[in-house]
């Protein structure tokens, strides 16, 4: 499922953080108010309907919640691009996969190459 503006925004955030840590609305709101203008009321209805996709953990602590990604910014992409290559038959997977090669950059065909070596030694 692909995330709308905010959505990312509030993911980059939590992802940012330390990979225990556990951030609440306000920190979440504080770290975006310098780069948009966004209500503290809209942010937290971002981050509710987040934990309600299962983007997010969220738990009660006193009066407040408190919000972590359920993974890592790496296995999320992976998912979608996963969930994405699913709805396809074989063959539109394969030619989904050579375009996508095709318009790597040579960073990306070496980090390819490294994963294809990992798979192909275990």
């Amino acid at each position: 499922m692909p995330y709308g503006d905010l959505e990312r925004a509030v993911l980059d955030v939590l992802w940012e953080a330390d990979a225990d840590a556990w951030l609440t609305v306000r920190e979440v709101h504080a770290a975006l108010a310098p780069s948009r203008e966004v209500a503290y009321t809209t942010v937290m209805t971002v981050m509710e309907r987040l934990a309600r996709k299962q983007h997010v953990v969220q738990r009660k602590d006193g009066r407040a919640y408190l919000y972590r990604p359920r993974a890592s910014r790496s296995e999320m992409v992976a998912e979608l691009l996963s969930d994405t290559l699913d709805d396809f038959s074989s063959h539109d997977r394969q030619s989904a996969l050579v375009a996508f090669v095709e318009d790597a950059s040579d960073a990306d065909v070496a980090a390819l190459r490294a994963a294809l070596a990992r798979l192909e030694g275990s």
